[in-house]
């Protein structure tokens, strides 16, 4: 029977909240951008609210699945994130209580958003698509409202350029008004200059009332051409003029079915049945052109008549040189059989093009309807895709709040749009085959959730920045440094009676060493990759050091501790051989450039090393002065 826990609904308590936030915030950002990429059709129009409500309204529609997976990113990422932070998410785990438990009752409440973001694609978004293509189609049709600017040419009504010297916004008179009317074309324009004019639109909206006073008219009494030299011409004076100019600037919404072939606007059922429809149309267009090729085009029969088709299928044409009988025609005849090939190969090119503009038009019909139906699936998945990236990403990097899984949210799906774009146009255009393109997002976000839940579920660092920087220290030879600190509660005193002795031992040991292996020298190439026994010597050498600072760590001397901190921190293998495994040591060896890299590396460690034993035979000098002159020990 299944069984509801307290920490379930908590879970999901926290992720839900979250979630209907990041949400909303999404799908504003969504919205913006799609407003951006129609502004210049929206604006100046003069539209109604109940226009700008029904496109925002549609548009946030068509826009609710784009936005779900990004919501689910960023919710799962700042959930995990601050149960991490808050170390509710260590809590669970040292009760017992694995990420994959966790992570369940979240895992069925996405499933459910899967659910809704695959009914929004399927029957929602169609029908909100068709309704906010036909309305964009509308927009642009709609005729913008008239806003005259001074000083300069206003071509927004049709076959009509003004331009208006200055104008009176209060009364609205305008002055200096040269009004080019090129309804007969540009050569036949009519020029109208008036000292002021008004206008106007009338009730129905369907036409602009002009009133104009002062003026002259000029117009040509006839037609002319780009040849025409002479042509007379009326003027005419007037102190007032009034004219209808047609104007509509109503708002028309345009037929619903104008969208109707559109691949967006269609579910899934729909899409199959007019795809099944295009392939049987493609095929039998396809075999159609190709019977008509073979009976026409590329038939000699074609072009004859009976009898001589059937005089040209018995002559043997390999017999006859085609050459000389081209060479021994006239001229008139040797241009005319010229003109009639290229005549024909062009009119073959024509109705080849033709008919391949066709086949790739159905083709490309095809394609779309394709990527749009498994769009349907890949998109509702890759909730449940950034669910499995984003849970197990907050609970590595344990950060909460709106700072970095923000940050890692926008880059996670800048890499997702790429891809997902890159593959669907490749798609479209038919380079790739159409799952292969679609399917190309969701085959790169599926490995990597599945790596982050598994390494997330097993408390992995793959994400620690402090484990990749203390492996780049370790490349490069930056050494950690010594921070000892002066102890509140000291419960072992030191010896220091045989503190010299050991000293003296270890400054010994440190000769020995330095004076046997010549560290300052360069090593053998050759003998540095073969020798595989392990420097025990410097091992030694490091554990009675660290016995020492372990020991004097007690002390209750400041001068001591700052002593210890002049020691170095030796790494016992940085000298020798880069790998443990005898045959990687070949390898390097055997590629020169590798060999080098790391044949330096050990000579520039190996030189450090003899510093760093004379720094150690310095200080134990100093310590042991110190020890024996026994003042604030």
């Amino acid at each position: 029977m299944l069984r509801i826990k307290r920490l379930d609904i908590f879970i999901v308590k926290s992720f839900l909240l979250l979630f209907v936030g990041t949400f909303f915030i999404c799908l504003f950002i969504f919205m913006m951008q799609f407003l951006w990429r129609y502004v210049d059709d929206l604006v100046g129009k003069g539209l109604e609210m109940a226009v700008m409500g029904q496109f925002f309204f549609y548009s946030a529609l068509t826009l609710v699945p784009a936005a779900l997976p990004l919501a689910v990113l960023l919710a799962s990422l700042i959930t995990f994130g601050n149960f991490g932070e808050r170390y509710e998410l260590l809590a669970m785990k040292a009760a017992g209580i694995s990420l994959i438990k966790i992570m369940r009752p979240l895992i069925v409440l996405v499933v459910i958003i899967c659910g809704v973001s695959f009914y929004f694609q399927n029957v929602i978004a169609p029908m909100a698509s068709e309704k906010l293509g036909t309305l964009l189609i509308s927009v642009k049709q709609k005729s913008p409202e008239l806003d005259i600017p001074e000083g300069a040419f206003y071509s927004e009504i049709p076959n009509y350029h003004i331009r208006v010297a200055s104008k009176n916004r209060k009364s609205g008179m305008l002055y200096d008004v040269l009004i080019y009317n090129f309804k007969d074309g540009v050569e036949n324009a009519h020029i109208i200059y008036a000292d002021s004019g008004r206008m106007e639109m009338t009730a129905d909206k369907q036409h602009l009332n002009l009133h104009l006073y002062s003026g002259e008219l000029f117009e040509n009494l006839k037609s002319q051409n780009v040849k025409s030299q002479n042509v007379p011409y009326r003027r005419e004076s007037f102190d007032e003029k009034h004219s209808l100019i047609e104007f509509d600037s109503d708002f028309n919404m345009a037929d619903a079915s104008i969208m109707s072939n559109q691949a967006t606007t269609k579910n899934m059922k729909t899409l199959r049945a007019d795809i099944d429809s295009m392939i049987v149309v493609g095929d039998s267009i396809g075999r159609q052109y190709f019977r008509d090729s073979r009976n026409s085009t590329y038939s000699i029969s074609a072009r004859f008549s009976k009898a001589d088709s059937t005089k040209i299928e018995e002559t043997d044409i390999s017999t006859y040189n085609i050459d000389s009988i081209f060479e021994a025609s006239t001229l008139a005849q040797k241009q005319r059989a010229i003109n009639a090939a290229t005549s024909r190969s062009e009119s073959m090119q024509s109705d080849f093009g033709f008919k391949r503009y066709t086949m790739e038009a159905n083709d490309y019909q095809i394609r779309r309807h394709e990527i749009e139906w498994i769009k349907k699936i890949t998109i509702s998945l890759s909730c449940l895709l950034f669910f499995f990236i984003g849970a197990p990403l907050g609970g590595i990097i344990r950060k909460g709040g709106l700072g970095m899984p923000v940050i890692i949210s926008v880059l996670l799906f800048i890499i997702y749009y790429v891809i997902d774009t890159s593959g669907y146009k490749m798609a479209r255009d038919g380079r790739w085959v159409v799952w292969t393109g679609v399917w190309l997002s969701s085959a790169v976000l599926a490995p990597l959730g599945f790596f982050l839940t598994y390494k997330s579920n097993r408390d992995s660092v793959v994400l620690n920045a402090d484990a990749y920087m203390n492996f780049i220290k370790r490349i490069i030879g930056i050494r950690s440094v010594r921070h000892l600190f002066k102890k509140e509660v000291i419960i072992h005193d030191p010896n220091y009676a045989l503190i010299p002795e050991k000293l003296g031992k270890l400054s010994n040991a440190c000769k020995n060493y330095m004076h046997s292996n010549r560290l300052t020298k360069a090593p053998n190439y050759f003998k540095l990759w073969f020798n595989t026994d392990e420097d025990t010597d410097i091992q030694n050498i490091n554990e009675q050091l660290e016995a020492i600072v372990e020991e004097l760590s007690n002390s209750r001397s400041m001068t001591v501790v700052n002593l210890l901190n002049n020691y170095p921190i030796i790494p016992t293998s940085a000298h020798l051989r880069p790998f443990h495994i005898y045959w990687l040591n070949l390898i390097a060896a055997i590629i020169i450039p590798i060999g080098l890299f790391f044949y330096i590396r050990i000579w520039i460690f190996r030189i450090r090393l003899a510093k760093d034993m004379e720094r150690i035979i310095k200080n134990n000098e100093q310590l042991t002065h110190v020890i024996q002159e026994g003042k604030n020990l």
